[in-house]
């Protein structure tokens, strides 16, 4: 079965490339934006057509999360508009669509894990459009993964600036009264493969997925910085001494009863993965 995967260039994209060997049944096309600007509704109905697709999985969106608050529309054409457009599109020639989601259609001010049924009130304009992005395809039946705090070898991201800074700074200010979980995007990845693998039936599914267990950023930063053996300080401070253009969630954790019920996806615990992202990193800094 033909797979055609959009914003191959980005974190995702270029984690799902490496796991494709392990799904020698589907053959995966990959474009990145200049392949593939998912905006164009005619060039995405060609590729569909021209490949003849089962699956298409979304990769592109807009996630410069404070940039949106200035570049509102773009934010909104690319995460809500062209969503629209790749839902009605892939309905319409039978094709099924996994889409990638975020943790910021919810409000953060949960005590307890978002289940997916959970209500949604977005506080960013990036969280608003990727909210609109879902609701666009209420009436298809694609499968929505969100997913939060993404990290991986590739592409700029808060693990590579944390090992960046630490190799340069003896301490560090990072915020820690903002609940969540990291999800390594090759987990990530490999889970988007097995879901699509097992997708059985016709219905719009909503699901989520991110490492296991929780931190804050703060404890994030601090577990980089012990697997890297760099030797900086990071400190604990409130989000009220980083203010930033976009508010964001001060708790994000995501239920994984329905990815793992579900799917029997196995989720690995997230300093298991920021472990394995980091050897991976040093791994490529030998060989170059």
């Amino acid at each position: 079965m033909k797979v055609i995967v959009s914003g191959a260039s980005g974190q995702l994209g270029q984690c799902l490339k490496d796991q494709v060997n392990h799904f020698p049944n589907y053959s995966f096309q990959f474009f990145d934006r200049i392949g593939l600007d998912i905006t164009d509704s005619e060039a995405v109905e060609k590729i569909i057509k021209d490949e003849k697709a089962s699956f298409f999985i979304n990769c592109a969106a807009y996630t410069a999360v404070d940039k949106a608050e200035e570049e509102k529309e773009i934010a909104y054409q690319i995460n809500g508009q062209a969503v629209n457009g790749l839902g009605r599109i892939c309905k319409e020639n039978n094709v099924r669509l996994i889409h990638i989601s975020t943790d910021y259609v919810f409000n953060g001010t949960s005590s307890i894990p978002y289940e997916v049924n959970a209500p949604k009130d977005p506080q960013s304009v990036y969280g608003a459009s990727k909210s609109e992005g879902e609701d666009a395809l209420k009436d298809t039946n694609s499968i929505i993964i969100r997913t939060s705090w993404v990290y991986s070898e590739y592409g700029k991201n808060f693990l590579k600036t944390m090992i960046r800074l630490g190799g340069d700074r003896d301490e560090l200010n990072v915020v820690s009264d903002q609940v969540g979980c990291p999800t390594y995007a090759g987990d990530l990845a490999y889970a988007i493969l097995q879901v699509m693998d097992r997708a059985d039936n016709k219905e719009l599914k909503v699901l989520h997925y991110c490492n296991s267990g929780e931190t804050n950023w703060c404890g994030f930063a601090q577990t980089i910085m012990e697997i890297a053996e760099l030797d900086c300080k990071v400190n604990p401070i409130p989000t009220s001494d980083y203010p930033t253009p976009a508010k964001r969630p001060s708790y994000s954790l995501l239920s994984l009863n329905d990815i793992t019920r579900d799917y029997g996806i196995s989720i690995p615990y997230w300093k298991d993965s920021v472990e394995k992202c980091i050897k991976k990193l040093k791994a490529s800094e030998n060989d170059n």
